[in-house]
């Protein structure tokens, strides 16, 4: 199998890779991007980004992205098209295994790999992706001002979503399949006690309609009980909040991560419990997933690999 050996490799390439390219780049790494399976990340699903700073008008996910990577390749990252499919950390230099036919060989590794959202599965989901289907409601709320929003989910973060939408919407559906909410005591309180949100309890969404982007939803009260119930409600955004899956697989052997598989690391530092190895963005984020904190954490971990890389007299 082929071999290379690298100073910097960095894996994923949305806004925490992009960024960690252009700061590894500029400290003379030479770093290696590999972008994934999914270029530029969640981000290049999104329509328009309008609370990233420096853009004042408002812009294109996959515009921003494409930026990100230009600014990346003016400071010498090298982005490649490529898949981590196993990882090597027992020792240093880490190995990682790109699609399965070429060993990266890496004395600082950046793990930037994103989390994915979970969806229900629909068709409809992919048919009204930016189109009013999101699964980021800190992201997007901002355009359904006054309008009428569903979200599908029952713990925490449905409710919190939930909540956040109703200080924008004029009404918002909480579609939870169970006849309860699994959220703390808390959450569930705050979601009965506001105005503005109304919970199907025992619904699930078998689809969704419009002509240009999401007018409505399909459900289903009580699936397969004698009193099943049939009926639609028009909304104008759908909103998923039944969590993401964050793609840490082929590190766990080696790295720390919670009970859903976010890589755990050190306090506020993109620091991994393995040395030279760093983790940012959503990878390593259950939180705030937004694209600024994942640029943020790019920084950190680019300048946390320069000062490795010199302490080991690599540089």
């Amino acid at each position: 199998m082929e071999t290379e050996r690298i100073k910097c490799l960095i894996i994923g390439s949305g806004p925490a890779g992009y960024t960690a390219a252009i700061y590894a780049g500029r400290a003379n790494l030479s770093p290696v991007l590999y972008e994934g399976i999914q270029p530029g990340g969640q981000l290049t699903t999104t329509t328009d980004v309008e609370n990233f700073p420096g853009y004042p008008q408002g812009i294109s996910g996959p515009q921003l992205m494409e930026d990100l990577r230009t600014q990346a390749e003016r400071f010498g990252a090298d982005i490649r098209f490529g898949i981590a499919t196993a990882s090597d950390l027992g020792q240093a230099p880490y190995k990682i295994t790109i699609d399965g036919e070429k060993v990266i060989e890496a004395d600082s590794l950046i793990i930037a790999t994103g989390a994915t959202a979970k969806y229900l599965g629909l068709d409809d989901e992919k048919k009204y992706a930016g189109m009013g289907v999101s699964a980021c409601a800190t992201c997007d709320g901002f355009f359904y001002r006054k309008k009428v929003v569903a979200v599908v989910g029952g713990g925490d973060t449905a409710c919190e979503e939930a909540i956040y939408l109703a200080g924008l919407a004029s009404k918002v559906y909480l579609v939870v399949r169970k006849p309860y909410l699994r959220a703390s005591k808390i959450m569930q309180e705050r979601v009965r006690k506001h105005d503005k949100i109304e919970v199907l309890f025992e619904h699930n969404v078998v689809g969704l309609f419009g002509e240009n982007g999401v007018e409505g939803m399909n459900l289903v009260k009580r699936w397969e009980e004698p009193d099943e119930e049939r009926y639609s409600l028009p909304i104008d955004g759908f909103f998923l909040a039944i969590g993401h899956k964050p793609n840490s697989d082929i590190f766990k052997p080696y790295l720390d991560t919670d009970e859903v598989g976010y890589i755990t690391t050190d306090g506020d530092s993109p620091r991994t419990k393995v040395p030279g190895v760093f983790a940012a963005g959503d990878v390593a984020d259950p939180h705030y997933r937004q694209a600024i904190t994942a640029a943020g954490s790019g920084c950190k971990a680019a300048i946390e690999a320069e000062r490795y890389l010199s302490e080991k007299g690599l540089i």
